[in-house]
């Protein structure tokens, strides 16, 4: 499910209407917190997924597509982590330590909104359907991690609110392998079209700056 393209195709991105790009939780600061550490399993090849990204954002902000970037941050005293210590994760993104920071790598621009969230789904208990309505969204296409928690969440909120949802496979990562694939399984089992990979969205992206599509106009 995380195959690349060999020939890349925009019509393989399935994007409709006014596309935004969510980067969810790529956080670690400095870089200098181990994956893995504060408590989150996480599978291997974040170093390959993050150029992938970095590429998507330019091309994004080349092509007049917004960029928002989700944190997710607990106080030190965990009184707002709620029952995420009830399975597999232990004490996590605590505000204040470098690793909860967003990935150095990502650097926000003033314009683009940096939301930070308490829960597992983006939307919940947050301003990013307020973002998203400011935007005009039609389309968000998910990158980061971890598939089969925050991407899987916010993939179904984002279904329930009427998006369509493009998780970007090579550009996100689940707990493991083995809940990754499942993850993916099940959001596509919401919407035939959710799985793309990163070639075919880049070369949308490419296309449309190219062609200078207005925002909301199909290239």
């Amino acid at each position: 499910m995380t195959a690349t393209t060999a020939n890349p195709d925009p019509a393989r991105a399935h994007i409709t209407g006014r596309p935004v790009l969510v980067v969810v939780d790529i956080q670690g600061g400095s870089g200098q917190t181990t994956p893995g550490e504060g408590g989150i399993p996480v599978m291997g090849g974040r170093e390959q997924r993050a150029p992938r990204v970095r590429r998507l954002i330019d091309l994004a902000r080349s092509a007049g597509v917004p960029v928002v970037y989700i944190q997710e941050v607990h106080k030190p005293s965990l009184v707002d982590i709620g029952r995420e210590l009830d399975g597999a994760e232990g004490p996590h993104c605590i505000e204040g330590e470098d690793g909860t920071e967003l990935a150095s790598w990502l650097d926000p621009r003033p314009e683009e909104f940096v939301i930070r969230k308490r829960r597992y789904s983006a939307f919940f208990g947050t301003e990013l359907e307020i973002v998203l309505k400011a935007y005009r969204a039609e389309t968000l296409l998910l990158v980061g991690g971890l598939t089969d928690v925050c991407i899987h969440y916010t993939a179904v909120d984002a279904h329930q609110h009427d998006y369509r949802v493009r998780v970007i496979t090579d550009c996100v990562g689940g707990s493991s392998e083995r809940a990754h694939g499942y993850a993916l399984e099940a959001i596509e089992y919401l919407q035939r079209d959710a799985l793309v990979v990163s070639d075919d969205v880049a070369a949308w992206l490419t296309q449309r700056a190219a062609t200078g599509a207005g925002e909301g106009t199909e290239p």
